[in-house]
C-alpha cells in the first residue's frame, strides 16, 4: 500500500517526466507500480502505463464522488508494491476557490505524501519563500520533499541544496539538469501520445536513466512506504459481469484514435461486450461487429492516411446508414464529417455527418462540461427506473476543432449546461443509431453510459 503523489507549483513543471522516470526505474529495481492520473486526461496515462507496464487509472473529482475515488484507488493498489499519482496543474489550483477539487485535496483524501516538482530555471534563494509558503498554506498536507527540474548545472544544484537546508525542513530528493534528450514533444493537447510514436520506449528509457542518476529513488520509495495506507475501498464490489447475450464492439485504435478510459472499456466488457480493435488508418474493412466505438485522438495528424483509406471510410458510412449502432467522441466526430480542414490542407472523411470540421490554433472547447439529455437521446435506461433520465451528466471536452455550418436539421441528444459542445447549446448529434459528441463520457458518478450503449446495440441487433 505504499503510495506517493507527484505535484508541482504550476503546470509544465516536469511532473510527467519525473513520474515516467520514477515508474520505469522502480520497475527496474523490482517493484510493481500502479500509476494514477488526476483529472480527465488520456495522454499522460498512456505514457505512465507504458512506463510502468500497468494500466493507469484516472481520479477525477468532477465525474467521481469521493467514495468512488478512494475505492478505485484502493482496488488499483491491491496487486502492486507502489501507487504513484501524477497530479495536474498546480498543487493548490482548483476551480473551487476553497480548493475542494485540488491536487492538495486529492492527496489528503488518499493520505499520500506529496513530492513537489519545481521548475527552477533562473531560481536560487527564491525557492525558499515559495516552499515555505506552500508548506504553511495547508499544514494538514504532507509535502515530503522536492525534486528540482531544469537545473542549470552542478553549481546551481549546490546552491539549491544549501538554500533548502538553511531555510526549510524539506529534503531535495533530486536535481534534474536541463537536457533536451528527455523532453517529450508537445502539441495542442499536451504531450504527443505514446501510441503515436515508435520511439516512445527509447524515450522512456532516456528519462529513466536521467531520473536514476539524478534522483534519490530509494529515498523516494522510503517516503512512499512511510505513510498510513489509503482508505479501504467500500464493501460493495464492482458490478458483476452480465449474463445477457454478448455483443461485439469494434473500437478504433491506432495512431489517429486512442483516447479511451481503461475502466470504461472494462465496464463495456462487464456489460457483455467483446471488444475488437480496428484501424481507420490501416485496415481496408471493418471487423465483424454489432457496434462501433470511435473515440478521441488526433485525426488531423493522420489526415492524408485517413482520407486515402477510401474503403474504410465507405465501410463506416455504410455501417451507420444501415442502422448500425455507433458512438463517436471528439476525434471520432471529426472523422464522421464530410471533410477535415487544417490550414490549407483538406481531406475527405466518412461523410456521415452533413458538415465539415476545421482545426483552429486556439481551443474551441476546453474543460469540464455539464450536460442534460434531451428526449432525442436514443440509448435506453438500464437502471431500476427505466423512464427516468439522468438529471445531469458530468463530462469533459478539449478540442481545437469546430464544426462548420452545422446542419439545421440535426437532432441533438444533449443540452449543454456548461461548456461548448457543437454550438455552445447542444452536443451529441443523433443520426439513425449514431451518437457523435465532442464531450467525453466516463462510466462513473452514476453515468452508466457503457451499459446503455451495449443495451442499445442489443436492442437494434434484435
Amino acid at each position: 500500500m505504499a503510495h506517493l503523489y507527484i505535484s508541482a507549483a504550476h503546470k509544465s513543471s516536469g511532473k510527467t517526466t519525473v513520474s515516467i522516470g520514477l515508474c520505469r526505474e522502480l520497475v527496474r529495481l523490482g517493484a510493481s507500480v500502479r500509476p494514477f492520473k488526476k483529472g480527465p486526461d488520456y495522454i499522460d496515462p498512456l505514457w505512465l502505463g507504458q512506463a510502468s507496464g500497468r494500466t493507469c487509472f484516472n481520479l477525477d473529482f468532477h465525474t467521481m464522488d469521493r467514495e468512488e475515488i478512494t475505492g478505485g484507488f484502493a482496488r488499483g493498489l491491491t496487486d502492486v508494491d507502489v501507487g504513484l499519482i501524477e497530479g495536474n496543474v498546480g498543487l493548490f489550483d482548483a476551480v473551487d476557490p476553497h480548493g475542494s477539487n485540488s491536487n492538495a485535496a486529492l492527496a489528503k483524501l488518499l493520505r499520500a505524501p506529496v513530492i513537489l516538482v519545481l521548475d527552477v530555471q533562473g531560481m536560487g534563494r527564491g525557492i525558499a519563500p515559495l516552499l515555505l509558503g506552500y508548506s504553511a498554506f495547508d499544514p494538514a498536507l504532507n509535502i515530503a520533499g522536492v525534486i528540482a527540474n531544469k537545473v542549470g548545472g552542478s553549481r546551481h544544484e549546490t546552491n539549491l541544496r544549501r538554500v533548502l537546508e538553511h531555510y526549510t525542513d524539506l529534503p531535495l530528493l533530486g536535481a534534474l539538469h536541463r537536457t533536451p534528450e528527455i523532453r517529450i514533444s508537445e502539441r495542442h493537447l499536451g504531450l504527443i501520445p505514446s501510441n503515436e510514436t515508435e520511439a516512445a520506449e527509447d524515450q522512456i528509457e532516456r528519462i529513466r536513466a536521467q531520473v536514476a542518476g539524478q534522483v534519490d529513488v530509494p529515498r523516494v520509495l522510503e517516503i512512499a512506504r512511510s505513510v498510513p495506507p489509503p482508505p479501504a475501498p467500500p464493501t460493495a464490489d464492482q458490478p458483476a459481469a452480465t449474463t445477457r447475450e454478448p455483443v461485439r464492439i469494434a473500437i478504433a485504435r491506432d495512431a489517429a484514435f486512442g483516447f479511451y478510459y481503461p475502466d470504461d472499456l472494462a465496464a463495456l466488457a462487464r456489460a457483455g461486450a467483446e471488444l475488437v480493435d480496428f484501424s481507420p488508418v490501416r485496415d481496408a474493412a471493418l471487423p465483424d461487429a454489432d457496434g462501433l466505438f470511435i473515440g478521441g485522438g488526433f485525426p488531423e495528424f493522420r489526415l492524408r492516411e485517413l482520407s486515402e483509406n477510401r474503403s474504410m471510410r465507405a465501410a463506416v458510412r455504410d455501417f451507420v446508414e444501415s442502422g448500425g449502432v455507433v458512438y463517436a467522441e471528439c476525434g471520432g466526430l471529426m472523422y464522421l464529417c464530410r471533410e477535415l480542414h487544417w490550414g490549407d490542407r483538406r481531406g475527405a472523411m466518412c461523410g456521415v455527418l452533413n458538415a465539415d470540421v476545421a482545426m483552429y490554433e486556439r481551443p474551441q472547447g476546453r474543460g469540464y462540461v455539464r450536460l442534460r439529455e434531451t428526449p432525442a437521446f436514443p440509448w435506453p435506461q438500464v437502471s431500476e427506473t427505466p423512464h427516468e433520465r439522468p438529471h445531469e451528466i458530468r463530462a469533459h471536452e478539449f478540442h481545437h476543432s469546430a464544426v462548420l455550418n452545422p446542419d439545421p436539421a440535426w437532432t441533438f441528444g444533449y443540452q449543454v449546461l456548461r461548456g461548448k459542445g457543437i454550438d455552445g447549446r447542444h452536443d451529441a448529434i443523433v443520426h439513425k443509431n449514431l451518437v457523435a459528441a465532442y464531450s467525453h463520457l466516463r462510466a462513473v458518478g452514476g453515468n452508466d453510459w457503457t451499459g446503455r450503449f451495449v443495451a442499445q446495440i442489443r436492442a437494434c441487433r434484435r
